[in-house]
């Protein structure tokens, strides 16, 4: 096996783990903390806490990277502290204790994302290899997560949640230790950043990149918090449920698989309009039926509503910013851009929900509308151009 190969094959295997447990959070959490008691209001209250604090810890940890490089071993000290965690969640049984427990595990849990993205980025660019493929690996480990989870769920009840997604973070710290070195500076350039964080919010073209990815990632919320709970109410079983989700992340690997043609046939900032154009379909129907053949149909936009806005973001980053700006860049996005937004409208799509039930989905309609409305105003505005250069030496 060439060492390209190899590369390539150490990548996708931090990322199977790693979202072989976000297929299991991400389709049962809510059923998990419900079991505990919690309510919706409060649900929307844990996801939003987490979320604000995932923010401050995506920048901080992104900018230290920025800096100093060694995303490795980073990425090695997440993967040891989400295992911590686990055991924490399994000792809390009480609002107060899930929030203290919650906040830790925003520090830990989407830093590494962003992180992992970063090292993604800089390799397949490095290495000329495809993004869309290596991380398909993710998608496919995020199916086979969810589906497991649900199978576990309607067997052993809602407390196996937490051990499904346990069995994706125990490896995340022994393939985090065979990840390429990841530098963020190439060999003999100085450690300190090339650029301040300023030079890119002084970017028109950035500022509405964020806006328009950033909202299109968010729209998620109802359906990451209350998805599963509304389908469970309108009767359908676990099992179909975790099919459900299989499936929207099926045809993203579909999506994944086609992404260097497809972002060459319609470009970075068609990838997100087609998502945020998915998006007005996907969240109006979902808030006016429950009918199987239509969740089907609805499910499968997420190869639009996640994937093509996901592979437009990283594209635009990969293009926009110079290879020392990548880290920082896919902090901001993740932090600012999705982290922030989202943090706002889980709380918001906790009190929809409690009050609207389904029809909370239809706010998540609007944000889509305001997404669109940014990516027409970027594609006007950017024509490829990196928008940040580095220093000459």
């Amino acid at each position: 096996m060439s060492d390209r190969w190899r590369t390539a094959v150490r990548l996708a295997g931090f990322g199977a783990a790693y979202f072989f447990a976000a297929g299991a959070f991400m389709s049962y959490w809510p059923v998990w903390l419900r079991h505990r008691g919690i309510s919706d209001a409060e649900i929307g209250t844990l996801f939003m806490a987490r979320q604000f604090v995932s923010v401050g810890a995506t920048l901080a940890i992104g900018f230290l990277a920025h800096r100093v490089g060694n995303l490795r071993g980073m990425l090695l000290a997440l993967g040891v502290a989400a295992v911590v965690m686990m055991g924490a969640y399994q000792l809390s049984y009480t609002f107060l204790a899930l929030l203290l427990v919650g906040l830790i595990w925003g520090a830990v849990w989407s830093p590494t994302m962003a992180l992992y993205d970063g090292v993604l980025v800089n390799e397949a660019r490095a290495r000329g290899l495809v993004y869309g493929k290596l991380r398909l690996w993710g998608s496919v480990a995020f199916i086979l997560g969810t589906v497991l989870c649900g199978v576990a769920v309607q067997r052993f009840g809602p407390p196996s949640v937490l051990y499904v997604g346990l069995g994706g973070i125990l490896l995340l710290a022994p393939f985090a230790f065979v990840l390429p070195t990841a530098e963020s500076h190439p060999i003999g350039t100085k450690r300190h950043a090339p650029f301040s964080v300023f030079a890119l919010f002084r970017s028109r073209p950035f500022l509405l990149f964020m806006v328009a990815a950033g909202f299109c990632q968010s729209s998620h919320a109802v359906l990451y918090s209350f998805g599963t709970l509304t389908w469970r109410g309108a009767g359908i079983d676990d099992v179909t449920i975790s099919l459900l989700w299989g499936e929207s992340v099926a045809v993203e690997i579909l999506m994944m698989m086609a992404s260097g043609w497809l972002v060459q046939r319609i470009g970075v900032t068609g990838m997100i309009g087609f998502g945020l154009a998915c998006g007005l379909v996907r969240w109006t129907g979902l808030a006016f039926t429950t009918d199987l053949p239509a969740l089907i149909f609805l499910q499968a936009l997420h190869a639009g509503t996640f994937a093509a806005c996901h592979l437009g973001a990283m594209a635009f980053i990969q293009r926009a910013l110079p290879p020392t700006g990548v880290a920082l860049g896919q902090s901001l996005y993740y932090a600012l851009g999705t982290g922030a937004t989202q943090a706002v409208i889980y709380q918001f799509a906790g009190l929809l929900y409690e009050r609207f039930g389904q029809h909370a989905f239809l706010g998540m309609t609007a944000i889509s509308a305001v997404g669109l409305v940014s990516i027409l105003l970027l594609a006007r505005t950017w024509k490829g151009e990196v928008l940040v250069h580095t220093a000459s030496p």
